[in-house]
């Protein structure tokens, strides 16, 4: 009974007398889109995405047929295969979204320590700060309090690159080593 149903169902698909639409142009009917909505639920994809998998659904067949493809033999069967793929790229996206948050998640800085932390460090480190030689100082400062690229530092200072990356690894080396004995990290 479906596969005539289903045959029938095509030939007026392909007529363009199918009267299942609003317009008398859809291309599936009651029964086929059921199906589809069963095979999205079946397939994982929740009550509230069902209607956007069936519009998809609609849209891949007017598409086939509007760029000359032949309609398929069974639309109801076709439907179905379609409707199973969508709900495994639902699944996909799903998952990659997932991965996302997660990945943002662990992206995300750790909580601010309290006013009265922060203030020992910042003590701490201008501390520190005062105890590096001039040079180092001032590449220490020029890359991590305004942000400038070695190569931004070099050429501001009409050094090697090289020179200000020893620079920076003596002077952070250096002001880890007192933040640590001062037992401040």
């Amino acid at each position: 009974m479906l596969r005539g149903g289903a045959r029938r169902d095509q030939g007026a698909y392909a007529a363009g007398t199918d009267q299942g639409g609003p317009g008398g142009d859809d291309p599936l009917d009651a029964a086929q889109e059921r199906r589809v909505r069963a095979v999205l639920a079946l397939g994982g994809v929740p009550q509230s995405d069902l209607p956007d998998g069936v519009q998809q659904v609609r849209l891949r067949l007017l598409e086939r047929t509007a760029n000359g493809r032949e309609a398929p033999r069974d639309v109801s069967a076709w439907a179905a295969v379609v409707a199973s793929n969508l709900a495994m790229d639902w699944h996909r996206a799903k998952r990659r979204q997932e991965r996302l948050g997660e990945r943002l998640a662990a992206l995300r800085e750790p909580a601010h320590p309290s006013g009265e932390e922060t203030s020992l460090l910042s003590l701490a480190v201008a501390r520190g700060l005062d105890e590096l030689p001039a040079a180092q100082r001032q590449v220490l400062v020029l890359r991590f309090f305004t942000d400038l690229p070695v190569r931004g530092i070099a050429e501001e200072l009409g050094i090697p690159e090289g020179t200000v990356k020893s620079r920076l690894h003596t002077a952070v080396r250096a002001l880890r080593d007192r933040l640590h004995e001062d037992e401040v990290v």
